[in-house]
């Protein structure tokens, strides 16, 4: 194994990405950033640093890398980030301490711990750090891809288009129907809503109101709340 200045996993050590099923990753572009995203990525290893910010780019994010530790806790101060990607082991530096430099200057970003020498001690202090996320090394790419995009959308900072989330509506709605095993007549009966209409709402065509999405989720035995949450599944 090929280790960096503070022993961790080299930049050739991280599994690249698995390839990805078509609709996973049409599913996962349907989501944009809501304003600019600032993303911290700190790793004494430069190679690595360049690695994750091309495993992100395509979002729009406007991603920082940091490989000198020395310089960390400057850009810390000098700047605002909405999360911060960090390898718990730092050459020269405790990691306690930079958790406390973070928690201090950084107060509302989020962290995503990476490391190659997890412990229950580091594991647990991230927790009571409230990290996000704690990942050994070494990851796949996709693995990383994919927390941190769960991550600012559990922020609110990555969010659907409208004409994304009517589509992915209607098509929960018709895949629900079809497992069902119930034509658009049949299910048109079960909500008093018209044929033309509901086609309209599962090609994604309409944006169906709240009433009309009710007696849709009624129609197919759930609750409403149930189709939003597949829709989150989705992407």
């Amino acid at each position: 194994m090929t280790t960096n200045r503070a022993g961790g996993v080299s930049a050739k050590e991280l599994q690249p990405p698995v390839a990805v099923n078509p609709s996973e990753e049409a599913a996962g572009q349907l989501l944009h950033s809501s304003s600019e995203v600032k993303i911290l990525v700190v790793d004494d290893d430069a190679a690595i640093g360049r690695l994750i910010k091309a495993a992100l780019a395509g979002h729009g994010f406007a991603i920082d890398a940091v490989s000198e530790p020395a310089l960390l806790e400057s850009q810390l101060r000098n700047d605002q980030f909405h999360l911060i990607i960090l390898d718990y082991v730092l050459p020269g530096l405790d990691s306690q301490k930079v958790m406390e430099w973070i928690r201090e200057l950084q107060h509302d970003a989020a962290i995503i711990v990476v490391t190659a020498f997890p412990s229950i001690d580091s594991a647990l202090h991230c927790l009571r750090s409230q990290t996000y996320d704690y990942i050994t090394k070494p990851f796949q790419l996709e693995h990383l891809q994919k927390t941190v995009i769960r991550c600012l959308e559990s922020r609110g900072l990555m969010r659907m288009s409208e004409e994304a989330l009517r589509e992915q509506l209607g098509s929960v709605i018709r895949e629900r129907r079809k497992a069902l095993g119930l034509t658009l007549a049949e299910m048109a009966k079960r909500t008093n809503i018209s044929v033309g209409y509901l086609s309209q709402v599962e090609l994604g065509k309409n944006s169906a109101s709240i009433e009309t999405l009710y007696r849709i989720a009624l129609g197919l035995r759930i609750q409403i709340a149930d189709l939003f949450h597949a829709v989150q599944a989705s992407t």
